[in-house]
């Protein structure tokens, strides 16, 4: 993944909150979120189903409570999820999240080809990791994430970011998303199926000029199921 999403109030936001029973707030939303910036993420803390604000970053320095740019944690590769000495390693297995947006930005690696990508009438809920950060001063609760990533899935994703694409949910799947979120849920073998890529509902992709503009340059076409 690029590194460059956004979260919009639209129908299909509403649709997902109502869905997954959760309220994300107006300063919650962002026309355009970059690595290291606050986003939402929904997770459960005490058996509760609750929006966070989190960093968009998943290691963070213990002392600062800032991103960790020694390594780029923004996204957690699927493969190192099944890796001991993974920053991924534990928070997959005791802290799954799901970070809703509208759409994302992906780039071919050329800086200069960037693509946004949305799925037909729906919203995205990124399959996602978490972790509790304590502020050393204050005692404060610090959360940092990350979006998983998989392998790119079909030929036409070689024009668009060949080396991974994000896991997406299906948040309409209530048994998925208890597991998902659950930190008592050990089973993850169950999730294996998900970090098969694979394109679950319609995209549509559009080649837009600058990430941080979103200025479609191009029409838009689709990737099927």
């Amino acid at each position: 993944m690029c590194g460059r999403f956004n979260l919009i109030d639209s129908p299909e936001i509403h649709w997902l909150c109502e869905t997954l029973g959760i309220r994300i707030l107006s300063d919650q939303l962002s026309h355009d979120i970059a690595p290291g910036n606050k986003i939402a993420i929904v997770h459960v803390v005490e058996g509760e189903r609750i929006v966070s604000v989190a960093t968009w970053w998943l290691f963070l320095d213990q002392e600062t409570l800032k991103p960790n740019y020694k390594y780029a944690s923004f996204n957690s590769r699927s493969d190192k999820l099944f890796m001991k000495r993974s920053i991924s390693y534990i928070p997959f297995r005791e802290s799954r999240c799901i970070i809703p947006a509208s759409a994302f930005v992906e780039g071919l690696g050329d800086k200069q080809t960037y693509h946004k990508v949305e799925l037909e009438g729906s919203a995205i809920a990124f399959g996602g990791l978490c972790k509790e950060n304590i502020d050393r001063e204050t005692g404060e609760i610090v959360y940092s994430t990350s979006i998983i990533t998989l392998p790119p899935l079909v030929p036409q994703w070689n024009d668009i970011h060949s080396k991974s694409m994000p896991l997406m949910l299906d948040f309409e799947d209530e048994a998925l998303v208890e597991k998902w979120l659950d930190p008592e849920f050990k089973d993850i073998e169950e999730f294996e199926p998900l970090l098969e890529p694979k394109v679950q509902k319609p995209m549509i992709v559009t080649k837009i000029d600058k990430p941080s503009k979103w200025n479609p340059i191009e029409d838009s076409f689709m990737i099927l199921n």
